[in-house]
């Protein structure tokens, strides 16, 4: 009898088990009836061809169940291993919400607050004037107000040597553009601030916090912080690029000294995960990692973004576009969406949350194109049953528009070149160590009768120089194919001698122009 009696009981637990399971498989595809996954499934295997991607993974939550995960296309062109759900990629700045949802913990814990000064915490936080380092506070540094332009100082970190503090600590020597908390300026060197309050309030490093704190209790197993921690797994998926019109993997970059702002990867289903604790406001299986009230900050709009005529014409039925904490916000149909993007070289990535339909999902691709974007668009149609524009199409056409603007500018740059004119100095004359006080030196010499260009915090960032007119050459870049070839113009001064040289690289991601360099005496 007690053996009869054991048996049913687990009979009467798994039949219940597999009924949950099955009913709230049933209840997820029954109220997204008007969704035909094979349809989803045929329109991203176009458009990774249309795009040129080689592979990407999506995995869609609804109502806490993963209704739907899937890969892609292959890992690395020069390879025939497939994507599936579990392979990783970097998600870059999807690693903010992290941070912010980091900090929002230590709120709860009562150990800091938004509006703590951030020298409170760093107290060799400096910025462009002492008014703004001394005002500045947590909550600025997490919506993108600094006053600094979008991606200001991103080559202080990019591949260079410079520890997490050293960024820090130049981050002084940045010019703003707007005034403070005036402008959505968006900062990387803003969240790597913020990420670096936690060891100093916790005494445990961001990496760790972030791995013992969402990692961990969340069973994302294979998600961390750092390249150097992709070792001896091979499912990854490889970045590429466009080079000469040509797709090229390149290796991954770190991005230890900028972690808190962009360092994590992860997979698709490990993802879900995250997305799961974020429709639920901070709690999952019973467990709160943090407040509700801590999700509503991080929802909420700080910092109001640009939402102009363009916008308005592709995106009739939005109307604001904002910044969070680590959020980017949009109203789609009626419906307040919650997003944010990724992008490293080579890769690039969109998570996205629906709290009104409890609905989120995330894209992951391995190349540099805007078709995550132009998905969470096709998605968001398909679920919310608005689907009326092919973003897909539509982007397509604009893509093609641009890269004969592109080859028309080309043109124009060669024609308005001056021909045959000379450098006015022998080489030698322009060789030697050039720096500034924000990003460091530079060291021009020569080889094989060229010049060459070598920044000396990013070893990567090196070039030869080939003559353009006068004293203007152009750089064509050894190990960046990603960036497009730049001028530069040695300055002759009254002396006749060599007093600066001045470099522009024409990209959305890093100002040269920024740089300062001295000629060293």
């Amino acid at each position: 009898m007690t053996t009869y009696i054991i048996r049913q009981i687990k009979f009467n637990i798994i039949f219940t088990f597999v009924f949950i399971i099955l009913y709230s498989y049933c209840s997820a595809q029954e109220k997204y009836n008007n969704v035909d996954f094979n349809q989803l499934d045929t329109y991203f295997e176009n458009a990774i061809t249309n795009w040129e991607v080689p592979g990407m993974a999506i995995a869609i939550v609804q109502d806490d169940s993963v209704i739907y995960s899937k890969g892609f296309g292959i890992r690395n062109i020069n390879s025939d291993e497939k994507i599936d759900e579990y392979t990783l990629f970097g998600i870059a700045s999807n690693t903010k919400a992290f941070t912010s949802a980091a900090i929002a913990i230590l709120i709860d814990e009562g150990k800091i607050s938004l509006d703590d000064p951030v020298t409170k915490y760093i107290p060799y936080f400096k910025l462009y004037a002492p008014y703004v380092t001394k005002t500045m506070t947590v909550r600025d540094l997490l919506c993108h107000r600094s006053g600094l332009e979008t991606f200001s100082g991103d080559l202080l970190w990019y591949g260079s040597s410079y520890s997490r503090e050293e960024v820090i600590r130049r981050a002084k020597y940045l010019k703003p553009k707007y005034g403070f908390r005036s402008h959505y300026g968006y900062s990387n060197i803003m969240y790597l601030t913020a990420g670096e309050i936690i060891p100093v309030v916790t005494g445990i490093s961001w990496d760790d916090f972030i791995e013992q704190r969402f990692f961990k209790p969340l069973g994302m197993k294979l998600s961390n912080t750092s390249i150097s921690k992709l070792d001896g797994i091979k499912n990854i998926a490889q970045p590429h690029v466009k080079s000469n019109d040509t797709l090229v993997t390149i290796p991954y970059i770190s991005w230890d000294n900028i972690a808190p702002a962009g360092a994590i990867n992860s997979n698709a289903i490990e993802m879900t995960k995250w997305i799961k604790l974020q429709l639920n406001k901070g709690t999952l299986n019973d467990k709160e990692y943090f407040s509700e009230k801590g999700s509503k900050e991080m929802w909420s709009p700080h910092t109001i973004d640009n939402f102009g005529e363009w916008e308005e014409l592709i995106y009739p039925s939005s109307h604001f576009r904002a910044y969070g904490l680590g959020w980017e916000l949009f109203d789609f149909h009626g419906r307040k969406v919650i997003n944010h993007n990724g992008g490293l070289d080579g890769m690039i990535s969109q998570v996205i949350l629906v709290p009104e339909e409890n609905l989120g999902f995330v894209i992951l691709t391995n190349a540099s194109s805007s078709l995550p974007y132009i998905l969470m668009y096709y998605i968001l149609d398909v679920f919310f049953n608005t689907y009326e524009t092919d973003y897909s199409e539509l982007f397509l056409g604009y893509k093609k528009q641009a890269d004969l603007i592109g080859i028309k500018k080309k043109e124009k740059e060669e024609n308005d070149r001056i021909k045959n004119t000379h450098p006015t100095l022998n080489l030698a004359n322009y060789t030697g160590t050039y720096g500034g006080e924000m990003y460091g030196n530079a060291e021009i010499s020569i080889k094989n009768n060229q010049l060459h260009i070598q920044f000396i915090p990013t070893k990567a960032l090196n070039g030869v120089l080939e003559h353009w007119h006068y004293d203007t050459f152009k750089i064509r870049w050894n190990d960046y194919p990603s960036l497009p070839s730049g001028t530069l113009q040695f300055i002759i001064g009254t002396n006749g001698k060599v007093e600066e040289m001045r470099i522009e690289v024409k990209n959305p991601d890093f100002d040269f122009t920024e740089l300062e360099f001295l000629k060293a005496e």
